[in-house]
């Protein structure tokens, strides 16, 4: 009896492993199904698009154009905004990036941004919109691209690990905030630090262990989504690649450590775009400038890079996911060593 119940078990990854026995050329050739799931997703951006357009028109009292660097540099105050295209450029590859490696989006993105020349307000907002719209259709994507099954009857480990990921990290997440910011007030510099030296450290062994099977041990992951909970409220970044290198330390499918790494990512940015929304009774004000861009550069992205997951063998993820881990790494260090060195100076 025990056996048959282990059988009936469902993990929610058999149907990638099933599916990586094919060909590349196999998994690369789509089928109806496949085209309908890219069909919506796309069509789900473009209302986002429009609906982006609209909200960079300042159409309430709580939407108001910014007069951050860019913005002023380019002419675009009042209710004035138009296309990024650099923007759009740059939030197209790293969502793609994100979408496929289950990392980078936000991490890499917003200090860029913030070079370019716009205010925290015309960023932060709009990268958990566009996060949470990302990973909630990613999710949808990944089933449909067969990188992950997502069952509720019995409820496969897919959705647990999910559950498990998104509860412990709202509720780190918020002890982070309150102990970081409110009790102890330690500066963000050495925030940084911290998370920096740890996606170092997790890179580096997730890319030398990468060649080994690991067992599937499930409790890591309250650990694992704690800390990346942690990391999200004492420096803004350093969830995703968390979530998804100990997903991977804790024995789960590359595949479909992306796809969990997807749905609970967007839910975690879903509930912060209802923070912010709650927030504008208060008086907080938002800039939507940037929506219409983000939304285009997702349109495609966003699409595309879980129908990639699905074509490339697991073998192949197992070495990009740590390497790009170790380059977003590399891009922290480069952002944080002169600050640093000029805190030390004094």
């Amino acid at each position: 009896m025990s056996n048959v119940k282990v059988e009936e078990k469902k993990l929610g990854w058999e149907v990638a492993k099933e599916l990586d026995q094919r060909t590349i050329m196999e998994r690369l050739v789509p089928n109806w199904q496949h085209v309908k799931a890219a069909v919506v997703g796309v069509v789900v951006f473009f209302i986002l698009f429009l609906v982006g357009t609209w909200l960079a028109g300042n159409p309430f009292e709580a939407t108001v154009r910014m007069p951050s660097k860019y913005v002023v540099d380019h002419g675009l105050l009042g209710n004035q905004w138009s296309i990024v295209w650099s923007v759009v450029l740059l939030a197209a590859f790293f969502e793609f990036m994100d979408a496929s490696a289950g990392m980078g989006f936000g991490t890499a993105l917003t200090p860029l941004l913030l070079m370019i020349g716009f205010d925290p307000k015309q960023i932060v907002p709009v990268v958990m919109i566009q996060q949470g719209a990302a990973g909630l259709v990613g999710a949808f994507l990944h089933r449909e691209f067969q990188n992950v099954e997502w069952k509720l009857k019995p409820m496969s480990e897919t959705i647990k690990l999910a559950i498990i990921i998104v509860i412990s990290g709202v509720i780190f997440n918020v002890l982070a905030i309150v102990g970081v910011y409110k009790i102890f007030e330690v500066d963000k510099i050495w925030i940084k630090a911290y998370v920096a030296v740890l996606l170092l450290m997790m890179g580096v062994t997730s890319l030398f262990q990468s060649k080994k099977e690991r067992p599937y041990k499930p409790g890591k992951m309250v650990f694992w989504a704690s800390l990346a909970g942690f990391n999200k409220g004492v420096g803004g970044g350093g969830y995703g690649p968390v979530v998804t290198i100990g997903g991977l330390m804790a024995g789960v499918p590359v595949k479909s450590m992306m796809a969990v790494t997807a749905i609970s990512e967007g839910s975690v940015s879903t509930c912060s775009v209802v923070t912010w929304l709650l927030m504008l009774g208060s008086g907080v004000t938002i800039d939507y400038i940037l929506l219409p861009s983000f939304m285009l550069a997702t349109m495609f992205s966003a699409v595309a890079a879980p129908y990639m997951t699905r074509v490339f063998p697991e073998k192949i993820w197992k070495v990009v996911v740590p390497a790009y881990c170790l380059c977003l790494t590399a891009y922290a260090f480069w952002k944080l060593v002169p600050d640093v060195v000029k805190r030390l100076a004094g």
